[in-house]
């Protein structure tokens, strides 16, 4: 069974490897150059994005809208609170205009 891991190993770097393995490639042309270029710079950005064995910014903004949504709901809640007492507030002082003698 350990000759067979070791044959698609050595087939296929990409299979069994514990970590990632830097991707070596000889650039023929200078198109080729430029594209492996942009491409190692496209991983670094998305390694940056998404994070790379640390909380990347995606996570960071995950992070940021669950809390303003946990405050939102929080004011949502002490903003109806609020408007039902001035709602009881006003509803009563209509109820009760004729014996306080408002006009």
């Amino acid at each position: 069974m350990k000759d067979r891991e070791d044959d698609i190993s050595s087939n296929y770097p990409h299979h069994g490897g514990a970590g990632r393995q830097a991707l070596v490639v000889r650039a023929d042309s200078d198109f080729q150059g430029q594209v492996l270029e942009k491409l190692g710079r496209l991983e670094a950005k998305m390694d940056m994005i998404a994070g790379n064995t640390q909380p990347g910014r995606m996570k960071l903004a995950e992070d940021r809208i669950v809390l303003l949504e946990k405050s939102e709901i929080r004011r949502s809640v002490y903003d109806r609170i609020v408007n039902a007492a001035i709602t009881v507030a006003i509803s009563a002082a209509i109820a009760m205009h004729d014996r306080w003698g408002l006009r």
